[in-house]
Order: structure tokens, then sequence, then C-alpha cells
């Protein structure tokens, strides 16, 4: 790749070299902004063979399988090199078109491969097989000397897990057991959950012990929360309310203090209203008592009027 960048003016060979990077950093725990990177790096270099090679496997990373194919095939009509073949009969698969990626594993191309790409061209084929509902002859496809070797190699875990599984779809239980044992010896980086599946034949289940110490938490949480809205109401209902003294159901208590407090300063309002008013008993004087204290009569003319 580097050689490839050589081409380029010096400071836009960086600017693509800084991009390629953070694809190849972001491809597997990231893909949608690895894919953003190859963008980037198409849009600046497009007729470097390794650009289009990252753009393809960027886009191959978020399914776009259309977009890929033709990010490979340009790649490949750069270099005349056939090692893009089965990720490109992948993509296949990946459009629905099972029977092109079978095709293309019968193409001479197949030959030219190395046999890490060999091994590949085989697990594309016999997933081809089973998108087809050929379940027996998946199986088939992948009964090979790279199989059957006790040597293991990069691709020996993936070889044997894909039989493995086709295996168990095919209800073939026990084979299934003993094929994803022989997984799990050659996965030394873990990168299939062949435990997991061995472990789930066996009936055997995992608990999260630090979820379940998550969950007491919460509950014990909840329960504080629980007890703290009970006090609260408690409390208000004791200054709200109490047990009236003739309801048989209930017990006599004594009154809350802020209750009697209320109910005293309620009466001693009442008490005051209800007390006669000597300034208006001594100041409320009719005409009448007037006229009838300077000896006069009342006016009839002004109470006609």
């Amino acid at each position: 790749m580097r050689q490839e960048l050589l081409s380029l003016p010096k400071g836009l060979a960086e600017e693509v070299s800084k991009n390629l990077v953070m694809v190849a950093r972001l491809i597997d725990e990231d893909p949608e902004r690895a894919y953003a990177y190859s963008r980037i790096a198409l849009r600046l270099a497009s007729r470097v063979a390794a650009v289009r090679e990252a753009a393809g496997f960027a886009a191959y990373a978020t399914q776009k399988y259309s977009e890929a194919l033709a990010e490979f095939r340009a790649a490949k009509r750069m270099t005349g090199s056939v090692e893009l073949w089965p990720v490109m009969a992948d993509c296949e698969r990946g459009l629905g078109r099972p029977e092109r990626a079978l095709a293309m594993a019968g193409e001479p191309e197949v030959q030219k491969l190395d046999k890490a790409g060999q091994v590949e061209m085989r697990l594309v084929a016999a997933g081809a097989r089973r998108d087809q509902g050929q379940l027996e002859a998946a199986i088939v496809t992948l009964q090979s000397p790279e199989l059957a070797s006790s040597t293991v190699q990069p691709w020996t875990a993936r070889l044997r897990y894909a039989y493995a599984d086709a295996l168990l779809a095919a209800d073939r239980e026990d084979e299934a057991r003993e094929w994803f044992a022989k997984t799990l010896e050659a996965d030394k980086d873990g990168a299939t959950d062949a435990s997991d599946r061995l472990a789930e034949l066996d009936g055997v289940e995992f608990v999260d012990a630090s979820a379940e110490d998550v969950d007491v938490d919460v509950d014990d949480d909840e329960d504080d929360d629980d007890d703290a809205e009970v006090a609260a109401a408690e409390r208000a209902s004791d200054v709200a309310e109490y047990y009236d003294e003739d309801d048989d159901e209930y017990e006599p208590q004594e009154r809350p203090a802020a209750a009697v407090r209320a109910d005293d300063e309620a009466d001693a309002d009442a008490e005051a209203d209800d007390e006669p008013d000597d300034r208006d008993d001594e100041f409320d004087v009719t005409d009448e008592d007037v006229a009838t204290d300077e000896g006069d009569e009342p006016d009839a003319d002004r109470d006609k009027a």
C-alpha cells in the first residue's frame, strides 16, 4: 500500500494514509465510522487500488454488499490479483444470489488462490449451499483435507466451526458436539463462540454474578424508597387526621398537638365573634330615639318623602 501511495503528492498521500489507518483501526469495533473514513480516502484517491480495497471492506463490514462488490471489482481490475475472489463471492450471497457464489466457486480463479484463499472459498460455497437449503451438500463441501488435518492453521478454527454448525443444523447433534470441541482446541484466540455452543449442547447455563449483585442493589434501593414514601405518608396522616372517638372501629387516641392548637385557635376566633359589641349597642341610635329625646314628633312629611 505504501508503494501505491507514493504515486500521490506528499501532502495528499499523508492525508489518505491517515484515513486508511483509521479504517483499519475501527473496522472491527466501529464499522460505521470506518466506512466514513473510507469514503474520505476514496474521494481523495479513487485511482489507488489499496483505497478501493479498503473502501470495499468497510462497505462489506456495514453490509453494503452491492457497494462492496463494486469496490472489490475495481481493485481486482487495477491489480489483476484474485485475492479478493472469495469475499466477492460472499457479497453475491449477501445480495441474495447464492447461485452466483456457487458459480464463482467453480471458476479458474479459485485455483490461483493460496491455501487460505481456497479454504475461504470453500466456506463461502458451503454457506451458499445452506442459503439454498442444501444442508447435506454444505456438509460435504466442508469435508476436505484441511478439515481432517490435525495441524492447526489460521483457518482451522473457522473451518471446524462451520462444519460443526452445519452438522447441528442437520440434527446430527453428537457429531456437532465433537466438532465444536475440536474447534475449541484450535481456537486459541477465542475468535469463535465454540465454548458457548458446547455449553448450550450440554445444557449448561451461565449466570452473571455481577448482574445479580446489581439487581439486588436495585431492589434494596427500591425498598428504601418505598419505606421512605410510607413513612412520609404516615407523617402526613398524623397531621391531617385522627381517629374519631365516637367510632367503635378504632380505639381512642390522642390528637396531634398541631391539630389541637389549630382547633383552639379556631374556637377562640368563634368566641370572639359571638361576644356582643358594646360599641355597636352604645352608638346604634335611631331617628325615633332622637326625636323622642327632644320631645318632638317624627317628621311625617319626611317619611312620606
